[in-house]
């Protein structure tokens, strides 16, 4: 198989030891682009859907956050193409700290962006009814709520770099072209699981306070600072036998190729994890001065009600007062003789005046 065609991208494989290997040199960090065709159709098709799903909504006058569009189809479908296609997806076999970054991003900072875009809030907002439903009745479903039970995903996340690069599991996805492919799609997968419910942009099944989210970053972070020193110190090459065949005179030795990927590690996971917590204590505060501003707005609520109905009770009380004096007034016989006695009297100390005069 000529690498010629390969690093241009015309077939669909990865390169391998036998493969007369382009260095990456120079220019060759912009120019080595790999368009593998069914993942660049996958990924323009889930713009394309998403583009128009923001076009639904805006047909019909509703409102849909520019950044989140630019959250999803720019910065994490962006990022899937970048590790997939540049140098990163063209050389991840042959270097490890090309894969390393490639891993970096399609598991931890794509899936970050992809769920910032919010595309099931997107989704029930544009579906019709019908397929609104069925996608609500999979959202609450007891399988969804077992792939998205962040203890779950929690442990995929920590467990997932242990597995491949302490096993044979990465040997078998550097030999195999469908366990490399099938590796990516699990990265991204288990990185959106792992973060659609801790980030609680879109729709959950299981609600998570804000404590619990991040305190489950916090346990993330350590182990993939573990991990990466321990990669970072072995004099011990993982798939030595690969990287070896490749006998490069360019580039970083094998052994310091891997010191390299594993401080990527070290560095892109807590960095990552970093931001993740200090989105979630932004969306914590939000939350909290929304939820403080919809208590006061019920409390004033029940202020004026209560105002109101003294102010009723008030005036029907004044009334009730009026109409008693009233009555009263109108009933009692000593109200009537007291009337016509000083009626009298005074009638009659006029006519006596006259009568002296």
């Amino acid at each position: 198989m000529s690498v010629g065609l390969l690093l241009t991208g015309f077939l669909p494989s990865h390169a391998n030891p036998g493969d007369d290997i382009i260095p990456l040199e120079g220019w060759r960090y912009l120019t080595a682009w790999t368009f593998v065709p069914l993942p660049l159709v996958m990924l323009v098709l889930t713009v394309v859907v998403y583009l128009y799903g923001v076009h639904v909504l805006r047909k019909r006058g509703d409102k849909w956050p520019v950044l989140r569009t630019v959250y999803f189809c720019v910065l994490g479908v962006g990022t899937l193409a970048i590790a997939l296609f540049s140098f990163l997806g063209t050389y991840d076999t042959v270097l490890f700290w090309s894969h390393m970054i490639q891993h970096m991003l399609l598991n931890m900072i794509a899936p970050v962006f992809l769920v910032a875009g919010a595309p099931m809030t997107l989704a029930l907002r544009t579906l019709p009814k019908a397929p609104r439903k069925w996608l609500l009745t999979v959202l609450h479903s007891l399988p969804a709520k077992i792939a998205l039970f962040p203890p779950l995903t929690t442990f995929l996340m920590i467990a997932s770099p242990f597995a491949l690069y302490l096993t044979g599991w990465y040997n078998l996805t550097l030999n195999s072209d469908f366990a490399h492919d099938t590796l990516h799609i699990y990265m991204v997968v288990v990185g959106c699981l792992f973060f659609f419910p801790l980030l609680g942009v879109d729709p959950v099944p299981i609600k998570i306070p804000y404590p619990i989210r991040i305190l489950l970053f916090f346990l993330t972070m350590p182990f993939h600072a573990f991990l990466g020193v321990t990669i970072m110190g072995s004099t011990r090459l993982i798939a030595e036998d690969w990287y070896v065949a490749f006998g490069r005179s360019w580039g970083l030795t094998p052994l310091e190729d891997q010191t390299w990927a594993g401080g990527l590690m070290w560095a892109t996971g807590d960095i990552t994890m970093f931001f993740a917590m200090f989105t979630i204590f932004l969306q914590w505060i939000q939350d909290s001065k929304r939820e403080a501003k919809r208590v006061d707005r019920a409390l004033d609520r029940q202020d004026a009600l209560a105002a109101k109905r003294a102010a009723m009770a008030a005036a029907g009380a004044v009334g009730y007062d009026a109409v008693r004096d009233r009555a009263t007034a109108s009933t009692d016989p000593r109200s009537t003789d007291t009337a016509r006695s000083d009626t009298g009297s005074t009638d009659t100390d006029m006519l006596g005046d006259e009568e002296l005069q």
